[in-house]
């Protein structure tokens, strides 16, 4: 399925034309709706605005040597002529450039996009994106379902860790000795600091064992 020679593309084409210069002429790029990779048509040389190119680069030559206001008027016209016929000109290249388009893009009638054949379902008469291709949904279909199973399982397993994880024990995030990340460790990786505060008698202060009930130091119950 083709272009029709009257659609003109509105959106997803850029204009490479150059009016004046050495360089003058009609070329213009088209590109795909779904995947934005890009065809230009065949440049065409405007020979006009070459012509008048060539009498200005002249022109400026002379025009440090002589000067003169004569001399200048000849690059004007010059430009002046390849300006009067550049519009005609470049729209005729454009149908040109719509026409050779027309076996490198398909337009979707669901979604009205211009695509590139990579990008074009013709078993169903439409773009990719209306009508996706079904092994690879299929199969994307079927990693999306493995890295959910995946995730969920690495989920549970972080519930399972988490059931012996002390939520009231505080933890010191940041040494205050040099300032460094410590993440919950009990001493600074960065000075050795100690960081973690081991519990401590409610009578005489002194520091208790880890799961004291009395403390060894004056028999306090804690």
């Amino acid at each position: 399925m083709g272009i029709m020679s009257e659609i003109y593309f509105t959106s997803n084409h850029r204009d490479l034309c150059v009016e004046h210069g050495t360089g003058a002429g009609f070329q213009f790029e088209f590109s795909c709706g779904r995947c934005s990779d890009t065809w230009r048509s065949p440049f065409e040389a405007f020979r006009a605005g070459q012509v008048a190119g060539w009498v200005s680069k002249g022109v400026n030559a002379a025009w440090s040597v002589i000067g003169g206001t004569a001399t200048r008027g000849v690059s004007d016209a010059a430009d002046g002529l390849a300006g009067h016929s550049y519009g005609s000109q470049k729209d005729a290249a454009f149908s040109r450039a719509i026409a050779n388009a027309e076996g490198h893009f398909n337009r979707c009638p669901r979604c009205t996009s211009y695509v590139c054949d990579r990008c074009w379902n013709p078993g169903q008469g439409l773009c990719l994106h209306c009508s996706p291709d079904t092994a690879a949904e299929a199969q994307a279909a079927q990693q999306r379902g493995l890295n959910d199973m995946a995730s969920q399982r690495a989920y549970d397993a972080g519930q399972r860790q988490g059931e012996g994880y002390d939520g009231d024990r505080s933890r010191q995030l940041v040494c205050p000795q040099c300032s460094a990340e410590t993440r919950g460790g009990a001493f600074c990786m960065d000075c050795g600091h100690r960081l973690a505060q081991a519990a401590q008698c409610g009578s005489c202060r002194q520091e208790l064992p880890a799961g004291a009930a009395f403390c060894p130091s004056c028999g306090n119950r804690n």
